[in-house]
């Protein structure tokens, strides 16, 4: 997402968000963020992809599969996938070309999970800039140098 915002002094501004597809390493999450990369979870997949194959051609044909099990089932299957791209971190944004008179150039840059915290987010800052003309410095978003 991109967004143009005027700020109170008549600087130019431009929001944007983008989802990291990696993590961002941040010096208090070091310790929690190693792992060992993505083949646990393709492990796991294909072992709960063995263990549902299985399931199906092991069940005698006289058995009456609900549908509603094959509904849990599924649920179960997407539901951490799904978790996964939900609570992706989204990076914010703010920069400011700046004025060759009295303003320098300034990018503010922030970190936020989930796509609907990103939004919100950039529409606060968006306010923020409109009514201050630069974004809060107590919120998601620090000064860059």
């Amino acid at each position: 997402m991109n967004r143009v915002v005027r700020g109170s002094d008549g600087r130019m501004w431009t929001v944007k968000t983008n989802v990291e597809w990696s993590n961002p390493i941040a010096a208090d999450e070091f310790e929690h963020d190693v792992n060992g990369g993505p083949m646990p979870g393709v492990i796991m997949g294909t072992v709960l992809l063995f263990l549902v194959v299985v399931f199906v051609v092991w069940t005698p044909p006289e058995v009456v599969v609900p549908p509603w099990l094959l509904l849990a089932l599924l649920v179960a299957a997407l539901f951490f996938p799904v978790r996964w791209m939900l609570r992706r971190p989204w990076t914010i944004r703010a920069e400011t070309p700046g004025d060759h008179d009295e303003h320098p150039p300034e990018t503010w840059l922030g970190v936020v999970r989930g796509g609907l915290n990103a939004r919100q987010e950039a529409a606060k800052v968006a306010r923020q800039i409109e009514l201050y003309a630069e974004p809060d410095m107590n919120g998601q978003l620090q000064p860059v140098e």
